[in-house]
């Protein structure tokens, strides 16, 4: 008992040390805020209390085997319950249910510990929720907490969410033996045999569903249906305040990776949040209506988009009226993704104030992505990016699409982009509008097309400046309905046709 008791110290006091080693006091990210365009509160980590305990304090088994749901959330509620602190997770295989985070409460993974979410479904009820924006039901998160503060996931471990028991996939996106392997293991497949679904109640929900988001009116026998297509997303933080995620790997997860909702001051830093390329909707990070945000020293590689930012769909997202703004994006890497940094197509509530610089683009389809439809309404504006270094992007290095339908970039490009007269529809609450961005030091080698502006006829892309760009592409910059479009300096190198072309564009400035 002396020696748990002493061990238990010894934990705390090391955590303790660690983290305060790693913030680097209380002006840590002073230099994100130098010369920043707008103003911004300095984001603070959350205060943790000092007080430590073991997760095998609480009869948890790093075996891989023996399923610790329990014991996950013991321990938590005995640091709740004692005030807060940091529950540490030793070095082993975790198999568990789904972990709940508390108010004041660290969730501490070491090196060497591996959190492993059951496949189980039983394990995760359908709970209320919003996903794509719009208010519907989902698989509980694996790691979720709402309504909580003074919160975090640190360490150097990795969270690890067993997606690929919950996930579609298309046959264009695996090679032909792990096409076969896949078949092998069970599951159904689509009428014209091109996508692999877990379970029939999946398939049966594709047809019941806009996109991914089932219809409201089913009923529970039909919910509990097609609870497989209800795939959470891993991480799902809520209405929460005070959160930080440092240092670990939160990989494979059944739907989004890290979705921050509603959230008020937050740190991501130096974590690794990876998905297989083919997972779809396997989104690294989606920043939705969050306000005071830092996501800063991180690795993304993604089934989908990199780093989005969201605010909500159509009239849920715009009676919602939650706004994403004052978001800083530092020194961060994007490998595989739809897009590198993302804004929508989700931002009905409207999307401010955000600063991205010193990023890396490598092989994403798209470098700089902007997107969003009719219907959506919401204003994105007071976006300012500097010091982008982009690679072998598979279709825009830039793209502005207002015509969004749900496919990736590349899918898109694939249709030729032909240039059709939209006819002018009445400017309302449903018209989205994006304006006031500003592009500086970007530096693109190969890229199918340069850039890519496709605003509304009613509603053009305005006032979007880019300044200091060099690209390489195979065509080069295309910009249609835009006004107000601003280059200096910028350098396209296509390897066929016109470095720019422009269709309806209006005020449009090339120095």
């Amino acid at each position: 008992m002396r020696s748990t008791r002493f061990f238990r110290t010894f934990l705390g006091t090391l955590c303790t040390a660690l983290l305060l080693a790693c913030s680097g006091g209380a002006d840590e990210f002073a230099y994100l805020y130098k010369d920043l365009p707008f103003d911004m509160p300095r984001v603070q980590r959350p205060v943790i209390p000092d007080y430590t305990v073991d997760l095998t304090d609480f009869g948890a088994v790093g075996d891989g085997v023996t399923l610790n749901t329990d014991a996950f959330a013991q321990a938590m509620k005995h640091l709740s319950d004692k005030g807060g602190g940091h529950l540490v997770v030793p070095a082993g295989l975790w198999l568990t249910g789904p972990i709940e985070i508390l108010s004041n409460c660290d969730l501490h993974l070491t090196e060497n510990a591996v959190v492993i979410f059951d496949p189980n479904r039983d394990l995760y009820p359908i709970v209320n929720t919003v996903f794509e924006g719009l208010d519907t039901r989902r698989c509980e998160s694996p790691i979720h907490a709402d309504g909580q503060k003074n919160i975090s996931v640190t360490g150097s471990g990795v969270i690890d969410g067993n997606g690929d028991a919950w996930r579609m996939v298309k046959k264009s996106k695996m090679a032909e033996g792990e096409w076969n392997r896949l078949l092998a293991g069970g599951g159904v497949l689509s009428p014209d045999g091109n996508t692999w679904y877990p379970d029939e109640g999946f398939l049966k929900a594709t047809r019941l569903s806009n996109m991914n988001v089932p219809r409201s009116d089913l009923s529970e026998a039909e919910w509990a249906e097609i609870k497989s297509f209800l795939r959470p997303n891993l991480v799902q933080i809520r209405n929460c305040e005070n959160v930080l995620l440092e240092g670990v790997t939160f990989q494979n997860s059944p739907c989004w990776n890290v979705h921050p909702l509603m959230c008020k001051n937050l740190i991501v830093s130096r974590v690794n949040i990876r998905n297989p390329w083919y997972s779809q909707n396997g989104d690294a990070i989606d920043v939705d209506s969050c306000e005071n945000v830092l996501i800063v020293d991180s690795i993304f590689d993604a089934g989908d988009d990199g780093i989005c930012i969201k605010s909500g769909k159509d009239a849920d997202g715009r009676r919602r009226a939650r706004p994403c703004k004052n978001l800083i994006v530092d020194n961060c890497t994007v490998f595989h993704g739809h897009g590198g940094f993302t804004v929508g197509s989700e931002m009905s509530g409207g999307v401010e104030n955000i600063k991205v610089s010193n990023c890396r683009f490598l092989g994403t389809d798209v470098g700089l992505r902007f997107k969003s439809t009719r219907g959506r309404g919401g204003v994105v504006r007071g976006i300012y990016i500097d010091n982008i270094y982009m690679k072998d992007i598979l279709a825009e290095g830039v793209l502005f699409d207002l015509f969004y339908g749900g496919k990736s970039a590349v899918d898109a490009a694939a249709d030729g982009s032909p240039i059709v007269d939209e006819p002018l529809r009445p400017v309302d609450e449903t018209t989205p509008e994006f304006r006031d961005i500003y592009i500086r030091d970007v530096y693109c080698n190969g890229a199918a097309r340069a850039m890519f502006f496709n605003g509304l006829p009613e509603m053009p892309v305005s006032n979007i400046n880019i300044t200091n760009c060099t690209m390489t592409a195979t065509t080069g910059i295309d910009l249609r309905n835009s006004q107000d479009i601003t280059f200096k300096n910028v350098q396209c190198f296509p390897k066929t046709g016109a470095p720019v072309n422009t269709y309806k564009v209006k005020n449009f400035t090339n120095e």
